[in-house]
């Protein structure tokens, strides 16, 4: 049984994430602006914290949640993701500062928080975007999303070395396309051919084994484009 830390919990491929450890009998804490939906749930070991990852006054709560509830943490999935869609002179400054925010500075103190609370087969497992692999297929209207996910990608590999003698593990999942709320609201027209369960379901295995066989990775996890 794992002590799990999920952020992004209120729906999507978090609000799946964390059903599922929960039913495969670890213990979760779910982090999101919006607790209710995980509350709302009613299952022993899963619990919830109003949380926003942008505001350090949050972290006092998650900080005494730790202390008094999990002794020790062995896997934190950086999930929570703020994605903005626009040509890039319509982009504002609160725009790229919000992406930032969410995608790389919130995960930045979140890993700073949750590291002493870890040991050497810890794992923290960071959700990317394939708009944040160099060389990939670029689409317009990300310059800010797409920019932070790549932010997270190379940290993974900084955090990875920095750590590699006493660790946690670190390592990077880059998704393609997934049919979560926030993708239907940046893409209205399109379909992604992969749903938030199917994709929870692998993050949660590779959450609990890929740190056997990998550390300062970025696994590309994507069977479209995007």
């Amino acid at each position: 049984m794992k002590n799990v830390i999920i952020t992004g919990t209120s729906r999507g491929i978090g609000f799946e994430l964390a059903i599922a450890f929960a039913q495969a009998g670890h213990n979760v804490l779910g982090l999101s602006r919006n607790a209710e939906p995980i509350k709302k749930l009613g299952i022993k070991s899963l619990s919830a914290i109003a949380f926003d990852i942008s505001k350090e006054s949050d972290f006092h709560k998650l900080k005494s949640y730790l202390q008094e509830e999990f002794n020790h943490v062995d896997i934190l999935i950086n999930n929570a993701g703020f994605l903005v869609h626009e040509p890039f002179e319509k982009l504002t400054q609160d725009d790229f500062r919000q992406s930032y925010e969410v995608n790389v500075f919130g995960p930045v103190a979140l890993i700073q928080e949750v590291l002493p609370f870890m040991n050497k087969n810890g794992h923290v497992v960071n959700i990317s975007s394939m708009g944040g692999i160099q060389g990939s297929v670029k689409f317009p209207g990300l310059a800010a999303y797409s920019s932070s996910k790549g932010a997270i990608l190379t940290l993974t590999e900084l955090l990875a070395e920095e750590y590699k003698a006493s660790g946690p593990t670190f390592n990077a999942l880059a998704l393609g396309a997934v049919q979560t709320e926030m993708f239907q609201e940046a893409f209205p027209d399109l379909k992604a051919n992969c749903d938030p369960k199917d994709m929870a379901s692998y993050i949660m295995e590779f959450a609990l084994n890929g740190n056997q066989f990998y550390n300062g990775k970025i696994l590309q996890v994507s069977n479209s484009t995007p």
